[in-house]
């Protein structure tokens, strides 16, 4: 145990506390790892808000029945390069590797591979897939649709989701460049922490119900798109939304925009659109590795502005996590964290989690 009661879960113990609880509720040893792959990378890379954090809403989602789990991905159509895919509405992180794998594929045979999906569900943290492209020695791209929280610029409703985009590629000696980012200004997690500590939220996050910026969290209701206002460029962000939604739900025929259901809502299956795309640098101009790394340490090398003590590119913060991870031999977690994953454990009946 750590510091005021914080303990650490090895990642293998998490891997198997999440097969364990998808057990539970029917889904398949296969499937229930690929989620927990998932959980365990978004929580081992920093990404705590999508990883053990959203187990329950996995759960919740089977046990209703508007995610089933005794159903597979299948391709409905495709080319050489491309395939449309109907994920038969079965966990996102299964559809999800189904189609970044089948890309994988076509990328080896074609160069490219473009894969798009319908009647999926939730799939965590979009950098997983890029990463599976990574391993492979392609460059990776993933997107989703989500549920509405996005305002479009000059709007007052929201019509869009916050709509996620990877692009994930190989660069020297195992390095690499992730970028995982939403179109949101920021995730709707953040203003709900700043609400829970009572504290006010930046400018160019939140809108309030009358269409208005709002410094209170309370009073959120949706979110600007990255870059905020119009003043400070928020239509850019707006833009690049609206693009993962037409490589998502427009080019599959999913659901998209406003015609998805609200967050966790569990009375009507999601039905979201995604789009995975792997694409093999050999196609192209030898040496791309060495380029991209020859770029990142440009970059890296530059000097700090005052008061910085280092320059990051996309990939960098997390990978001083899994390094701070590695050290201490596990998953950092707080009380209330474990707590929560034994509460679970508990109402499925299965062996609880095993911290240090």
């Amino acid at each position: 145990m750590t510091e005021h009661g914080s303990k650490i879960v090895p990642l293998a113990e998490l891997q198997t506390f999440v097969v364990r609880c998808m057990g539970a509720v029917g889904i398949s040893e296969d499937d229930a790892g690929a989620l927990a792959d998932l959980l365990v990378s978004a929580d081992y890379r920093g990404h705590y808000s999508h990883g053990l954090n959203r187990l329950q809403m996995y759960i919740n989602d089977v046990k209703s029945g508007t995610t089933v789990g005794d159903a597979k991905p299948e391709i409905v159509k495709e080319t050489i390069a491309t395939a449309l895919v109907d994920g038969n509405n079965v966990l996102g992180p299964v559809v999800g590797r189904f189609c970044i794998d089948l890309a994988i594929k076509k990328a080896k045979e074609a160069g490219i591979g473009w894969v798009s999906a319908r009647n999926s569900n939730h799939f965590g943290i979009a950098g997983w897939y890029g990463l599976r492209a990574v391993d492979n020695g392609m460059i990776g791209m993933a997107f989703t649709n989500t549920s509405p929280l996005l305002v479009p610029t000059r709007a007052k409703k929201e019509a869009l989701g916050t709509n996620p985009i990877c692009m994930a590629a190989p660069a020297k000696d195992g390095d690499s460049f992730v970028l995982d980012m939403a179109t949101t200004a920021v995730a709707l997690g953040k203003v709900e922490i700043a609400h829970r500590k009572g504290e006010p939220i930046p400018p160019g996050w939140a809108i309030d119900s009358s269409g208005k910026e709002t410094l209170d969290p309370s009073e959120c209701e949706c979110l600007f798109p990255l870059g905020g206002t119009e003043k400070t460029s928020g239509y850019k962000g707006y833009g690049l939304s609206m693009m993962v939604e037409l490589f998502c739900g427009i080019l599959s025929g999913a659901h998209y925009g406003p015609n998805i259901r609200t967050w966790k809502d569990t009375h009507q299956k999601a039905d979201l659109g995604q789009c995975y795309v792997a694409i093999d640098p050999n196609a192209f101009e030898p040496g791309f590795a060495d380029r991209l790394s020859d770029l990142m340490n440009i970059c890296r090398n530059l000097e700090p502005a005052e008061g910085e003590t280092e320059v990051l590119v996309a990939g960098d913060p997390e990978r001083q996590h899994m390094a701070k991870c590695d050290k201490q031999g596990g998953i950092l977690y707080h009380p209330n964290q474990i707590k929560y994953a034994n509460d679970i454990a508990e109402q499925l009946g299965v062996e609880p989690m095993k911290a240090l």
